[in-house]
C-alpha cells in the first residue's frame, strides 16, 4: 500500500525578470515596436515644429491633436470588436501598412510645402490607422507572452517605448535643423515597414473568439465591462484626466521657440527628457521586488506628475525645465506599469480587444484632446497658465479619485490580481 506524505511548504521560486526576453516573438515585438515608436516620436516633433513655424499659432498645434483624436473616438469601439473577432496580428499588419503609406504621402506634402489641409488630412488618416492598431496591438502582447509574464512584458515594453521616446525626439530635432521635416516622415514610414516584417515572423497564441452574432451589444461590451469594474474605471479615469490636463507635450514647440529660446535643436531634448526619466524608472522597476502597495504608489505617482508639470510650466531655465520633464516621465512610467497591468490581467482574453479600445478612447484620445485643450487655452491665456494650471488640476483629480474610489488605495500586489479573475477573491482588503 502506498503511503502519502504531506508535501512541505516550500518558498515560491525566485522570480526570473528576464524570462520574457527569452521569448523570440517578444524580442521581435520589442525591436520592431521600438523602430515604429521612435519614428512616431520623430514625426510628432517634426509635425509640431513645422506647423508652428508655418502658422505661429498655438491653435494649429491643438488642431493637430484633434486630427488624432477624432478617428479614435469614432472608430475605437468597432476597432476593438475587429481585434476580438479577427486575427489580431493581421489587423496590426494592415494598420501599420496603411500608416506607412500615409507617412510617405506626408513627406511629399512637407517637401513641396502643399496646403495645410493636406497635412491635416493625412494626420487624420494616421489617426484612423492608430484607432485600429491600438486595441489589436495591446491585446496581441498578452497572446505573445501569456498572462504569467504579462507584468514583466509591460515593464520591458515601457522601457522600449521610453528608449524610442528618448532617441526619436533628439534625432528628430537634429534632422529638422539639418534637413527639414520631410525626411523624418519618410524614415517613420520605413520604420513601420520594418515592424511589419518582424511582426510577420511571430506566432502568437490564438485568442478566444466569441461565436455570438455580431450586434451593437457585442461592440459595446468592452465599455460595460470597464464601467462595471471599479479597479479599471478608477485607474483609467485617473490617468485620462492627468493626461488631458497635465500634459505639457503640445506646448513644447512654444516653450522652445518663445520662452526658453533654444530653437529646434533644444526642442529635441525637451521632447526626450520625459522618456529619459521614464527609462531610468523602468529599469529600476525591473530590478526591484514587485509593488506591495500598488494603489498608493499609483496615486503618489500621478500626484507627483502634476507637481512636476507645474514646475515645468513656470520655469524659464532650460536645465530646470529638463529636470522637471524627466521627473514627470519617471512618475508617469510608474502609472503606466500599474494601470496597464491591472487592465490586462483583469480582462478576459476574448474581450481584450474591446476593453483596449475603450482604453484607447479614454487614454489615447485624452492625449490628442489635451493638445487641443492646451492649444485653445494657450491661445487665450498663454502657455504658462495652460501648463501650470493643468498640473494643479491633476493634483485635485488624484484627491478626487482617492476619495471616490477608496478601492484604489487598497490595491496590493499586482502579481496577485489574477486571483480576482480565477477565484473572485477581493485582494484589496
Amino acid at each position: 500500500m502506498l503511503v502519502e506524505y504531506p508535501l512541505p511548504d516550500l518558498p515560491p521560486p525566485p522570480h526570473d525578470r528576464l524570462a520574457v526576453l527569452r521569448l523570440p516573438d517578444f524580442r521581435r515585438y520589442l525591436i520592431g515596436g521600438a523602430l515604429a515608436a521612435a519614428g512616431g516620436q520623430m514625426t510628432g516633433v517634426a509635425a509640431g515644429w513645422e506647423l508652428y513655424e508655418r502658422t505661429n499659432m498655438p491653435i494649429a498645434l491643438g488642431l493637430l491633436g484633434l486630427m488624432g483624436a477624432l478617428p479614435v473616438i469614432a472608430l475605437a469601439l468597432p476597432a476593438g470588436t475587429v481585434a476580438d473577432r479577427f486575427n489580431r496580428k493581421t489587423v496590426c499588419l494592415w494598420a501599420e501598412l496603411c500608416a506607412s503609406l500615409s507617412l510617405a504621402l506626408l513627406a511629399c506634402v512637407s517637401y513641396f510645402r502643399l496646403p495645410l489641409t493636406c497635412f491635416y488630412f493625412l494626420f487624420l488618416l494616421l489617426g484612423v490607422c492608430g484607432a485600429f492598431l491600438g486595441p489589436a496591438l495591446g491585446a496581441l502582447v498578452a497572446n505573445i507572452v501569456g498572462d504569467v509574464l504579462l507584468a514583466d512584458a509591460t515593464k520591458w515594453s515601457s522601457i522600449r517605448w521610453q528608449l524610442a521616446s528618448t532617441l526619436g525626439p533628439v534625432l528628430g530635432g537634429f534632422l529638422i535643423h539639418r534637413y527639414g521635416a520631410f525626411l523624418i516622415y519618410a524614415l517613420d514610414a520605413i520604420g513601420r515597414l520594418v515592424f511589419c516584417v518582424l511582426l510577420i515572423g511571430t506566432s502568437p497564441k490564438p485568442h478566444e473568439r466569441s461565436g455570438e452574432k455580431l450586434n451593437w451589444g457585442q461592440v459595446a461590451a468592452g465599455w460595460h465591462f470597464v464601467r462595471g469594474n471599479p479597479l479599471i474605471i478608477s485607474t483609467i479615469t485617473l490617468d485620462m484626466v492627468a493626461v488631458l490636463f497635465g500634459g505639457a507635450t503640445a506646448m513644447l514647440p512654444i516653450y522652445a521657440h518663445d520662452i526658453l529660446k533654444v530653437g529646434a535643436e533644444g526642442l529635441g531634448p525637451l521632447r526626450a527628457a520625459p522618456a529619459v526619466g521614464a527609462i531610468f524608472m523602468s529599469i529600476y522597476l525591473t530590478s526591484r521586488p514587485p509593488f506591495t502597495n500598488a494603489g498608493r504608489s499609483l496615486l503618489f505617482a500621478v500626484g507627483g506628475f502634476g507637481l512636476a508639470t507645474i514646475i515645468f510650466g513656470v520655469s524659464h531655465l532650460y536645465w530646470l525645465s529638463l529636470m522637471a520633464l524627466a521627473a514627470l516621465g519617471a512618475l508617469d512610467s510608474i502609472s503606466v506599469v500599474i494601470r496597464h497591468t491591472i487592465l490586462q490581467v483583469l480582462t478576459p482574453d476574448e474581450m481584450r480587444g474591446r476593453v483596449n479600445a475603450v482604453n484607447s478612447v479614454f487614454i489615447g484620445t485624452s492625449n490628442e484632446i489635451g493638445e487641443l485643450e492646451s492649444g485653445v487655452v494657450a491661445q487665450l491665456l498663454g502657455p504658462i497658465f495652460t501648463v501650470a494650471g493643468g498640473g494643479a488640476i491633476t493634483i485635485l483629480i488624484v484627491v478626487f479619485v482617492a476619495m471616490q474610489w477608496p478601492v484604489v488605495r487598497r490595491i496590493k500586489r499586482l502579481e496577485d490580481l489574477r486571483v480576482v479573475v480565477d477565484n473572485q477573491v477581493d485582494l484589496t482588503q
